[in-house]
């Protein structure tokens, strides 16, 4: 019997775009040529084929993504594409996923479907409160040691050590927008009262003084000390996935510089990063999860540090590599532009984040 696919189109021509068919999909466009509506069940094929299907293009993608350093890159560069997801389309849901189970909460996000919990009793609030306590006084221990061994070694001075001793034990918030600590915009929480101050205006640029005044940030110390910075917070991770597209460009300059006779394009530059951020996002949220998943099972807990280690050591080993082979020098020379792309990617990293602080303030 003849597959229900195999029959003959419903029209002559493509519906989307006019072409004479001669099968069930249009040689011009690609859509299918039946004109009747689909049926739930293939409507839900669509959605979620690719990621039932081992043979689909998401798996073929992700699994060399994660496992073969600059096999995509090469491979969309040397015309083989239709096997694999858009590179751009990939980034994206990528990221959307890395940022979801990063930062959704549904018990805060979601906190009109859950009923609330009940309020501790006052046993539990203060065994919570010493158990705080505690590991307050733990990490301000282990804190204090790496102060004072940087002083001691002369690294950083006695002075400073001091001063950032008396910060931990007073569990200061700090937010230095410009600058550093001792010059710049800074802003300085009151844990108890949960005021905010701010100094350093005069330290700053005039085009940012323009813009920064001193109303501006009375009103912004304000409402960050209302709540002890939390919006802004959460004002500064929605604009991360906007500084890492920002950076994308950036950091495909500097490998146009870094090979300028490669004679490839300043967009197929761009293809190689945004198949290592993609590569980045996936490697991180396979890491969430199995570390989610390890703390409910007993005995993964040591798994999951071995794998966090791993994944270190991993991430840069793979752009060297994908580098290698994408661009195709030997040893010492893609070394050498490696240090420099990392130096680059850092700096520029900074500088994005930096702007997404600065966006995060002014819309707090």
């Amino acid at each position: 019997m003849a597959r229900r696919d195999a029959q003959l189109p419903d029209h002559p021509n493509c519906l989307n775009c006019g072409t004479e068919l001669r099968g069930q999909y249009c040689g011009t466009c690609g859509q299918r040529a039946r004109g009747r509506l689909i049926s739930l069940w293939e409507l839900l094929q669509d959605a979620f084929g690719d990621l039932f299907e081992l043979d689909s293009r998401l798996w073929r993608t992700l699994i060399p993504l994660l496992a073969r350093p600059g096999r995509l890159t090469r491979d969309y560069l040397e015309g083989k594409r239709a096997r694999y997801m858009p590179p751009f389309r990939m980034y994206l849901v990528l990221s959307v996923v890395f940022f979801v189970v990063a930062f959704f909460d549904p018990r805060d996000d979601l906190s009109l479907l859950f009923e609330p919990e009940p309020p501790p009793t006052p046993e539990e609030a203060a065994a919570e409160e010493e158990e705080a306590a505690a590991k307050r006084e733990e990490a301000a221990a282990e804190v204090n040691e790496v102060l004072d061994e940087l002083a001691a070694e002369g690294i950083i001075p006695a002075d400073q050590a001091e001063d950032a001793r008396k910060a931990v034990e007073e569990d200061d918030v700090n937010v230095t927008l410009y600058g550093d600590d001792e010059g710049g915009l800074n802003f300085q929480i009151d844990p108890e009262t949960g005021e905010c101050e701010f100094s350093g205006q005069d330290d700053l640029p005039d085009w940012f003084k323009r813009r920064l005044t001193k109303e501006r940030l009375e009103a912004t110390c304000e409402r960050i000390g209302a709540d002890e910075g939390k919006t802004l917070l959460n004002l500064v991770t929605d604009n991360i996935p906007i500084a890492l597209i920002v950076l994308l460009p950036f950091m495909a300059l500097v490998l146009k510089a870094l090979y300028p006779l490669s004679r490839r394009y300043f967009v197929e530059h761009l293809l190689f990063f945004i198949h290592f951020h993609s590569f980045f996002f996936l490697i991180l949220t396979l890491q969430i999860l199995f570390s989610r998943f390890a703390g409910h099972v007993l005995g993964l807990e040591t798994i999951a540090i071995l794998i966090l280690v791993a994944a270190s050591f991993y991430i840069p080993v793979y752009l060297y590599k994908a580098m290698r082979l994408v661009y195709g020098q030997g040893f010492f020379f893609t070394f050498i532009k490696y240090i420099i792309l990392v130096i680059a990617y850092f700096a520029g990293a900074t500088f994005t984040m930096l702007g997404a602080l600065l966006f995060a303030l002014v819309s707090v």
